[in-house]
C-alpha cells in the first residue's frame, strides 16, 4: 500500500511540469488523428483572426496544456505573439526546453504549432492580452531586442521555478522578467534578470502561488526530472504554496499595470470556438455566455 501510494504520487506530480510548459515530448509522443489536427488548426485559424483584427502588433499569449485543475490552474504556458516576429506573422516568442541540448532556449512558433501544443486535441483554450499602445511598443521592442531578450535567459530550466530566484528559470518567468525590462525600461547587462525581478517586487507582482494538494506531492516532486524544490523558500515549501510563475500571475499583472489592456479568450471543444471578448474568464468547461461569439466547427 506505501509503495502505491507513492508510486500514485510521483505520476500525479509528474503532470505539474506541464504548468510551465515543460516539453513532455522529451519523454514521449502525442498521436493526433487527422481529424483531431483539422480540429486545432481550425481552432488556431480563429486566434490568427483575432491577432489579425486587433490592430495591434503585439499580443501576450497563453495557452492550456495539461489538466492541473488540482493545482487549480487552466493555463500553464505563455510567451509573446508578434506580428512582426522574423520567423512568420504573429508568431510567438517563447522559452522552451530543448531536450537534445538539455537546456532551455528561445523559440519563434507559429500559431497552428502553438496550438497544436496543448495536450488533449479534443479542447483547448488560448488567452491574448492587447495592451495599449503605450504599453505594447516597449514590449514589442523588447521582445524583438535579440541581446535583451537572451541576456533574460537562464542557463538551467525548472518547471517550477521560483520566481524571485536566478538559480533555474520557466517559460512564464522569462515572459514576466522580459515584460519588467520593457516597462521599467531596465537595462541589459550580466544582472538583466536580478534587475527585472527587482522591479517585479517593487511594482507588487505576485506569482501564484500555486497550492500544491499534499506534503507527498510536494515530496515525490524531486524525483520529477526538471522540477526542483532547493531555489524554493523553506518556508513555501512548507506551506504548500510555490512561488512561480503562471499565465494567471502575468495576466493580473499586465491588468495592474495597464488598465487599459484588452482580453480576448478563445476555447474549443464540443464542435464549436467560443470567442470571448472581455476579463471574465471562459472557465475549463468552454461554455459559452451572454455576448460570447459562437463559431461552428465543420464535422
Amino acid at each position: 500500500m506505501f509503495l502505491r501510494s507513492a508510486l500514485a504520487a510521483l505520476l500525479l506530480t509528474a503532470s505539474a511540469g506541464a504548468w510551465a510548459g515543460l516539453p513532455t515530448f522529451c519523454e514521449r509522443s502525442t498521436d493526433i488523428s487527422a481529424a483531431e489536427q483539422d480540429r486545432v488548426l481550425r481552432f488556431a485559424g480563429a486566434v490568427k483572426d483575432e491577432l489579425h483584427r486587433s490592430g495591434s502588433r503585439v499580443a501576450v499569449i497563453a495557452r492550456a496544456g495539461l489538466d492541473l485543475s488540482r493545482f487549480g490552474l487552466l493555463y500553464s504556458h505563455a510567451g509573446i505573439a508578434l506580428r512582426d516576429n522574423p520567423g512568420g506573422p504573429w508568431a510567438v516568442r517563447q522559452l522552451y526546453y530543448a531536450c537534445e541540448e538539455s537546456r532551455p532556449q528561445l523559440f519563434d512558433q507559429g500559431i497552428s504549432g502553438f496550438a497544436l501544443g496543448a495536450d488533449a486535441p479534443s479542447r483547448g483554450h488560448i488567452a491574448l492580452l492587447f495592451p495599449p499602445e503605450e504599453a505594447a511598443a516597449p514590449l514589442e521592442q523588447a521582445a524583438l531586442d535579440k541581446r535583451l531578450a537572451l541576456s533574460l535567459l537562464a542557463g538551467k530550466y525548472s518547471a517550477n521555478a521560483y520566481a524571485f530566484g536566478t538559480r533555474y528559470q520557466n517559460c512564464n518567468g522569462w515572459v514576466a522578467e522580459l515584460i519588467a525590462s520593457a516597462w521599467g525600461r531596465l537595462d541589459t547587462g550580466e544582472h538583466a534578470r536580478e534587475h527585472a525581478q527587482q522591479w517585479l517586487r517593487e511594482q507588487g507582482y505576485t506569482a501564484g502561488p500555486v497550492r500544491i494538494p499534499s506534503h507527498w506531492l510536494m515530496f515525490a516532486g524531486q524525483f520529477v526530472p526538471l522540477v526542483h524544490l532547493n531555489d524554493h523558500p523553506l518556508e513555501d515549501a512548507h506551506a504548500l504554496a510555490l512561488h512561480v510563475s503562471v499565465p494567471a500571475s502575468i495576466e493580473a499583472f499586465v491588468h495592474k499595470q495597464a488598465p487599459q489592456t484588452r482580453r480576448v479568450e478563445l476555447c474549443h471543444a464540443n464542435g464549436r470556438i467560443v470567442v470571448r471578448r472581455g476579463w471574465e474568464p471562459l472557465g475549463a468547461a468552454c461554455e459559452p455566455g451572454p455576448g460570447d461569439e459562437v463559431i461552428p466547427m465543420a464535422p
